[in-house]
């Protein structure tokens, strides 16, 4: 609507009828005063002012109309048929018109500029409409990202923060810097940058330093762009805290980790307890039945030959080598089955091991008049039941598999090593100790090394070499169960070396 103010009644009715012919709203004040009080309940998109009217002239109700906050974007149209020097038009422009028009008016230049006028203003509210609505909604925003319980900030479209909340001031001192990250971690002004060029929604897991007590807590780090009419106006963010998260999923991730190696180690173990199960099994009813078939046999005899004394000490003697054989092997069995038992791993001397095995073969070392040559031997975590019927079965064998025409040598060598390898490098802070029983025996086909490791295996005739074919198997289960390794090198005719690598100390 537009205001019309002159203090001539036939004034206001001429221009009145112009401006309603070209469709505008009009309304009429004969004084300034009039005017004012209509202003106060009335919002107009122009007024149109005489400048000579009695009590108030058109400038002082300019300077009024400016000075209002309802009124001070209106436009002011200046008239005047009496004030057309140049001083009183830049009067009124300095009261605060938009333009100075004299009479006589040509309604059509009149009618052009009210139709300016008119539209500018409607632009302009319509400007400062959107302004307020945008405002509102920056106002609600900011109250909104203040009350989440997390770091949130936005950003203008080049990426320049504009606005944080409360809970960014834990984690920075400035309302223009990214919290500090990690040294070896990219920083987040660079997370930003990847955000900004990526142009859409951005999400990381970071950590940043919270300042009261200078720790590193994990975050999500999510961006997102604002868009309208498919064009950028604004950047959000926000932190998401998931440290105590992050820590309960590392726990169940280490849980899981270690459970799962527990079961295959517990896998591991009874897949070899069912391997060793199936072997003993099917070689059990030829080895534990042979002796047993012989006892039964030669007893028969004995009681059909009772009357010949030379055959019944014949078949008393096969009937004791039997027994006693029959004997070893269930001492043997039983001793492997025993193996799969839980033991603790104690400080042990392998010196006195060794030792107090030498002692209990002095007869057999005698008998073969052997030579026995001992390197200084380490102390090592083990246990010291089976390490010791290790050192048996390994000098034991080496007397058993002696040359007949020459004198049985064992040589016990010890080297500390790096590495769990039956031919690592020497290492003065080795983690290993690697053990060779070198003998000058009648050796074997390493072909068949692997097999002189299985149960109740055997490369030479029972009747030429005394042995039940556990004694290595019993070995290697022991040096496995010491997470060491056992293997050999030989050749028929030149002795034999068996490699055992144990480590120092075991990982519990």
């Amino acid at each position: 609507m537009i205001l019309i103010v002159d203090d001539k009644p036939e004034n206001l009715f001429s221009l009145k009828t112009i401006l309603e012919r070209h469709s505008f709203k009009v309304d009429t004040a004969l004084s300034g005063e009039e005017a004012l009080k209509k202003v106060l309940r009335q919002t107009y998109s122009l007024i149109i002012l005489d400048v000579q009217m009695p009590d108030m002239d058109g400038f002082e109700v300019a300077e009024a109309l400016v000075g209002s906050s309802r009124s001070k974007q209106t436009p002011i149209l200046f008239l005047s048929a009496v004030n057309t020097d140049k001083k009183f038009i830049t009067k009124g422009f300095d009261s605060g018109a938009v333009d100075y028009i004299t009479k006589p008016v040509d309604p059509d230049i009149l009618i052009l500029r009210v139709r300016t006028f008119y539209r500018l203003y409607e632009q302009s509210a319509a400007l400062n409409d959107a302004h307020q609505q945008l405002k509102a909604a920056h106002t609600e925003l900011h109250l909104t990202l203040n009350s989440i319980p997390q770091i949130a900030f936005t950003a203008t479209p080049d990426g320049q923060l504009d606005f944080v909340n409360q809970f960014w001031y834990q984690y920075s001192t400035s309302p223009i810097s990214f919290p500090d990250t990690p040294e070896n971690e990219p920083s987040l002004e660079e997370i930003w940058q990847a955000a900004l060029t990526k142009g859409n929604f951005y999400e990381q897991k970071v950590r940043i330093r919270k300042l009261t007590n200078q720790a590193y807590r994990f975050h999500l780090f999510r961006v997102t762009p604002v868009k309208e009419n498919n064009t950028l106006i604004k950047w959000t963010g926000v932190f998401v805290d998931i440290h105590d998260q992050h820590e309960i999923n590392e726990l169940l991730e280490e849980k899981i980790k270690e459970r799962t190696k527990e079961l295959v180690e517990a896998n591991k173990s009874l897949e070899e307890s069912n391997a060793d199960l199936q072997q003993f099994a099917s070689i059990a009813s030829h080895d534990l039945k042979e002796p047993l078939r012989k006892i039964h046999l030669f007893g028969s005899l004995m009681k059909e030959q009772l009357a010949d004394k030379d055959k019944i000490e014949k078949y008393l003697s096969k009937i004791l080598y039997a027994s006693d054989r029959m004997n070893r092997l269930v001492n043997d069995v039983l001793s492997f089955s025993r193996l799969s038992e839980i033991d603790r791993f104690v400080h042990t001397d392998l010196n006195q091991i060794a030792q107090e095995v030498l002692v209990d073969l002095e007869l057999m070392i005698q008998e073969k008049e052997a030579q026995i040559h001992l390197d200084p031997l380490p102390h090592i975590e083990a246990i010291p039941g089976l390490i010791r019927q290790v050192f048996q079965n390994m000098i034991s064998n080496a007397l058993k598999f002696a040359k007949e025409d020459q004198t049985p040598v064992l040589h016990i060598h010890c080297q500390q090593v790096s590495t769990l390898q039956a031919d690592s490098p020497e290492s003065n802070n080795g983690a290993f100790y690697r053990l060779v029983f070198s003998d000058n025996g009648i050796g074997f086909e390493e072909k068949y090394t692997q097999r002189i490791f299985s149960l109740f295996q055997r490369l030479n005739a029972q009747s030429q070499y005394e042995g039940t074919g556990i004694g290595l198997s019993i070995a290697k289960k022991i040096v496995e169960k010491h997470h060491g390794l056992i293997t050999a090198h030989s050749q028929p005719g030149e002795g034999a070396n068996f490699i055992v690598v144990l480590p120092a100390t075991q990982q519990q």
